[in-house]
């Protein structure tokens, strides 16, 4: 069955060049009406134009889709909100937003400055917030919605002279978390893409022939699962070069050790059992694993009394 976002309006940061350029292109041609959002900075963050993203519509256009631009800075949140009161006063709704606006300031920790990691947490973590704040009432009121957040393995992995951008990368996932927890009851699903593509942002770290290899459209056209009618939800999808995988955060059953035996000594003995992954499990949310400790305890001391 093919994928259609007929009807939809989507709004896709950072969209002038890479995978945000591809993302834009390719909802228009599937029927999306989009907001063409990019600052139109350089890759540091430095500088702003409009042309990027003037250039993307114009694209659009001449295929008979519906799109326009702004070059709002994600990290301004009145910026933001005017981006999204356009796309309310031209289309009346906001059906996808594609957290995908992003910098790197790559340097290794001890060389890094703290204005050039709290840049890059600005852009990536706030740039996500300003943008899901903006459309989430608009979202809940339509009882519909459908947000991607832009992870990356860097987070998920750690990557040398990326701690700001590892970091960033890590907090949009703790914030799709409790937004899909949040957003349920109206129909709101929020996942995540981890994208690795040819772009400015990687061209100088892969050769030219890799580039081309890790073209945007292989990631893009995962993206689109995301965020249609049938999306999952809560979901992290990694893709590049035609490589498609998930990944999940588990936690093992674990142990339990009694208050009157607690030490350093003790847990460091249990060390096998609450490393075990026979059991392990993904938790729907937070308060899973107080439940779970608490069980636990429960049965501990139930056990204590019967004898």
């Amino acid at each position: 069955m093919s994928i259609s976002f007929e009807g939809k309006v989507a709004i896709i940061t950072g969209a002038g060049n890479g995978l945000g350029r591809s993302h834009a292109l390719a909802l228009a041609a599937r029927g999306a009406k989009v907001v063409v959002n990019d600052l139109g900075g350089a890759r540091d963050g430095s500088g702003a134009s409009s042309k990027a993203s003037q250039d993307v519509v114009r694209l659009i256009e001449e295929n008979g889709g519906e799109a326009i631009s702004h070059g709002a800075n994600v990290a301004n949140f009145d910026e933001v909100q005017d981006m999204v009161q356009q796309a309310m006063d031209k289309w009346g709704r906001v059906d996808i937003l594609i957290n995908n606006a992003g910098i790197l300031r790559d340097k290794s920790f001890t060389k890094m400055t703290l204005d050039d990691f709290k840049l890059v947490m600005d852009v990536h973590v706030m740039g996500s917030v300003n943008c899901t704040k903006a459309v989430w009432d608009i979202m809940r009121e339509q009882n519909y919605g459908r947000i991607v957040m832009t992870t990356s393995s860097s987070g998920m992995y750690g990557n040398f002279g990326q701690s700001n951008y590892g970091a960033a990368k890590m907090a949009v996932l703790g914030l799709m978390n409790t937004l899909v927890i949040e957003g349920a009851k109206n129909n709101i699903r929020i996942n995540a893409l981890a994208p690795t593509a040819g772009t400015r942002m990687t061209e100088d770290l892969m050769p030219e022939e890799i580039v081309k290899a890790f073209a945007p459209e292989a990631v893009t056209a995962g993206m689109l699962t995301l965020c249609d009618d049938d999306a999952p939800n809560r979901f992290i999808l990694c893709a590049g070069a035609g490589g498609y995988s998930s990944a999940s955060i588990f936690e093992t059953e674990g142990c339990f050790i009694p208050q009157n035996a607690q030490s350093p000594e003790t847990v460091r003995e249990h060390w096998n059992e609450l490393t075990a992954k026979d059991n392990q499990a993904a938790l729907e949310s937070g308060a899973k694993q107080g439940e779970k400790f608490v069980m636990k305890a429960m049965a501990y001391m139930q056990s204590q009394q019967k004898q």
